[in-house]
Protein backbone atom coordinates (compact mmCIF):
# COMPACT_ATOMS: atom_id res chain seq x y z
CA UNK A 1 0.00 0.00 0.00
CA UNK A 2 1.26 3.47 -0.87
CA UNK A 3 1.43 5.91 2.02
CA UNK A 4 1.81 9.66 2.17
CA UNK A 5 3.98 11.49 4.67
CA UNK A 6 0.86 12.78 6.45
CA UNK A 7 -0.62 9.29 6.75
CA UNK A 8 2.61 8.03 8.31
CA UNK A 9 2.63 10.97 10.69
CA UNK A 10 -0.84 10.09 12.02
CA UNK A 11 -0.08 6.40 12.63
CA UNK A 12 0.92 4.97 15.98
CA UNK A 13 4.44 3.74 16.66
CA UNK A 14 3.15 0.13 16.61
CA UNK A 15 1.60 0.63 13.17
CA UNK A 16 4.80 2.24 11.89
CA UNK A 17 6.87 -0.68 13.15
CA UNK A 18 4.53 -3.11 11.35
CA UNK A 19 5.08 -1.19 8.12
CA UNK A 20 8.84 -1.17 8.75
CA UNK A 21 8.78 -4.93 9.29
CA UNK A 22 7.59 -5.33 5.70
CA UNK A 23 10.38 -3.09 4.37
CA UNK A 24 13.18 -4.20 6.67
CA UNK A 25 15.53 -5.12 3.79
CA UNK A 26 16.07 -1.40 3.16
CA UNK A 27 19.06 0.04 5.02
CA UNK A 28 17.12 3.14 6.19
CA UNK A 29 14.88 1.07 8.46
CA UNK A 30 17.56 -1.12 9.98
CA UNK A 31 17.01 -1.11 13.73
CA UNK A 32 13.41 0.07 13.42
CA UNK A 33 12.49 -1.56 16.74
CA UNK A 34 14.79 0.87 18.56
CA UNK A 35 13.69 4.05 16.74
CA UNK A 36 11.31 6.64 18.13
CA UNK A 37 8.38 7.83 16.05
CA UNK A 38 10.08 10.88 14.50
CA UNK A 39 13.10 8.92 13.32
CA UNK A 40 10.95 6.02 12.14
CA UNK A 41 8.74 8.27 10.01
CA UNK A 42 11.77 9.79 8.28
CA UNK A 43 13.34 6.36 7.73
CA UNK A 44 10.13 4.87 6.35
CA UNK A 45 9.65 7.84 4.05
CA UNK A 46 13.17 7.31 2.71
CA UNK A 47 12.65 3.55 2.31
CA UNK A 48 9.27 3.95 0.59
CA UNK A 49 10.40 6.87 -1.59
CA UNK A 50 7.95 9.33 -0.06
CA UNK A 51 8.78 13.02 -0.20
CA UNK A 52 7.35 15.53 2.24
CA UNK A 53 5.06 18.09 0.60
CA UNK A 54 6.23 21.65 0.99
CA UNK A 55 3.56 24.26 1.43
CA UNK A 56 3.62 27.57 -0.38
CA UNK A 57 2.20 30.98 0.44
CA UNK A 58 -0.24 32.23 -2.19
CA UNK A 59 -1.57 35.74 -2.60
CA UNK A 60 0.89 37.80 -0.55
CA UNK A 61 4.56 38.63 -0.34
CA UNK A 62 5.91 36.47 2.47
CA UNK A 63 9.36 38.08 2.47
CA UNK A 64 7.89 41.55 3.09
CA UNK A 65 5.80 40.27 5.98
CA UNK A 66 8.78 38.43 7.47
CA UNK A 67 10.88 41.62 7.23
CA UNK A 68 8.12 43.53 9.02
CA UNK A 69 8.03 40.85 11.74
CA UNK A 70 11.80 41.19 12.23
CA UNK A 71 11.40 44.97 12.67
CA UNK A 72 8.60 44.41 15.16
CA UNK A 73 10.74 41.98 17.13
CA UNK A 74 13.34 44.70 17.68
CA UNK A 75 10.53 47.02 18.81
CA UNK A 76 9.28 44.27 21.12
CA UNK A 77 12.73 43.93 22.68
CA UNK A 78 12.87 47.70 23.21
CA UNK A 79 9.42 47.68 24.82
CA UNK A 80 10.46 44.87 27.16
CA UNK A 81 13.61 46.74 28.13
CA UNK A 82 11.63 49.94 28.75
CA UNK A 83 8.91 48.07 30.72
CA UNK A 84 6.29 49.60 28.41
CA UNK A 85 3.47 47.06 28.66
CA UNK A 86 1.05 49.00 26.46
CA UNK A 87 3.52 49.21 23.57
CA UNK A 88 4.54 45.59 24.15
CA UNK A 89 0.94 44.45 23.79
CA UNK A 90 0.48 46.39 20.54
CA UNK A 91 3.68 45.00 19.03
CA UNK A 92 2.95 41.42 20.09
CA UNK A 93 -0.58 41.53 18.64
CA UNK A 94 0.76 42.95 15.38
CA UNK A 95 3.33 40.15 15.13
CA UNK A 96 0.59 37.64 15.83
CA UNK A 97 -1.70 39.08 13.16
CA UNK A 98 1.08 39.05 10.55
CA UNK A 99 1.95 35.44 11.33
CA UNK A 100 -1.72 34.47 11.05
CA UNK A 101 -1.89 36.14 7.62
CA UNK A 102 0.99 33.95 6.47
CA UNK A 103 -0.63 30.82 7.93
CA UNK A 104 -3.98 31.57 6.28
CA UNK A 105 -2.36 32.13 2.89
CA UNK A 106 -0.44 28.83 3.06
CA UNK A 107 -1.68 26.00 0.82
Amino acid sequence: MAYTFEELKHKTIAELREIAKGVEQHEAVQGYTQMNKDHLIVSLAKALGIQHEHHTVVGLDKSDIKARIRELKTQRAAAVAAHDSAQLKVVRRTIHRLKRRIHKATV
